[in-house]
C-alpha cells in the first residue's frame, strides 16, 4: 500500500488502515488445502460458493488466513470496550512516556436513558440543555489538562500525572487480527445495541471489510450466527 486509507470518526478520532495481507481467495485455498484441493485460480463462482459453505457450516479456520492492521485513534472509554475483543493484538501510545495531547471527545448529542437496566431505549437532550451541558463538560476537560500540564511542570512523573485525565481523553493504538476475529468484532459492534460511538468505529471497519474481501463479507452477513467464534 502506498497511503494508508484515513477515515476521520467522531470530532479527534480516526481508522487508518495500515496493512492488509490475503484476500477471498487465499482463505478459498487455506480451506482446499484440508483435502489436498487444487489450489490453482479458480472461478469467481466457485470461490464465492466455497466461501459461503465455509461460513455456513461454522468452519471458520481458513479466514485466519486473511490479515488486518489498522491504526486507531479513540476515545479512552472506547478503547476499553475494545480491548474485549481479546482474539487480536494491541499496542497502545503510553502516557508513562509521552505527554498526553489535549483531545476529549465532546458528543454532539448528548442522550439520556429511558427504561429499565436491561431494557431500554434513548432520547436526545433539548437543545439548550444540551448546549449548556457540552460547555460544563469542556470547562472540566480544561481544568483538568490545566492541572496535568501543572503537575507535570512541578516534576511530577507522567505515569503519575495522567491519572487525572478523564476516560473521554484521545489515545491512539496499533490493532492487528483476522478476518475471523473482524467479523466476530464487526458483529457485536456494528450493531443496533452496541454503543454509537464504537459503532461508528465499526461501521467504517465494515466498509472497508467489505471493499477487501467482498465475498467473505456477503456471506459473513448472511450465514454468521451467536456462536461462530
Amino acid at each position: 500500500m502506498s497511503e494508508p486509507l484515513h477515515i476521520d470518526i467522531l470530532d479527534h478520532g480516526f481508522v487508518e488502515l495500515i496493512d492488509f495481507m490475503g484476500d477471498d481467495r487465499r482463505c478459498a485455498n487455506a480451506a482446499r488445502v484440508s483435502v489436498r484441493g487444487d489450489t490453482r485460480e479458480r472461478s469467481d463462482k466457485a470461490d464465492q460458493g466455497l466461501i459461503a459453505r465455509l461460513l455456513a457450516d461454522h468452519h471458520t479456520s481458513p479466514f485466519e488466513h486473511a490479515v488486518f492492521q489498522f491504526k486507531v485513534r479513540a476515545p479512552i472509554f472506547v478503547v476499553r470496550q475494545w480491548m474485549r475483543h481479546r482474539f487480536s493484538s494491541f499496542n497502545e501510545e503510553s502516557g508513562r512516556y509521552v505527554e498526553l495531547v489535549d483531545e476529549c471527545y465532546t458528543p454532539a448529542q448528548f442522550r439520556r436513558q429511558v427504561g429499565k437496566r436491561m431494557d431500554y431505549a434513548f432520547e436526545n437532550l433539548p437543545p439548550q440543555e444540551n448546549s449548556e451541558l457540552q460547555a460544563e463538560v469542556q470547562a472540566l476537560y480544561r481544568q483538568s489538562y490545566d492541572l496535568y500540564q501543572k503537575m507535570l511542570a512541578t516534576g511530577i512523573a507522567r505515569e503519575h500525572a495522567r491519572m487525572v485525565l478523564p476516560l473521554a481523553l484521545y489515545t491512539t493504538f496499533y490493532w492487528t487480527l483476522n478476518a475471523l476475529s473482524l467479523m466476530n468484532f464487526l458483529h457485536l459492534r456494528n450493531h443496533e445495541h452496541a454503543q454509537s460511538e464504537i459503532r461508528a468505529y465499526a461501521a467504517v471497519m465494515e466498509d472497508i471489510f467489505k471493499e477487501k474481501m467482498p465475498w467473505t463479507h456477503a456471506a459473513f452477513r448472511e450465514h454468521w450466527g451467536t456462536a461462530m467464534i
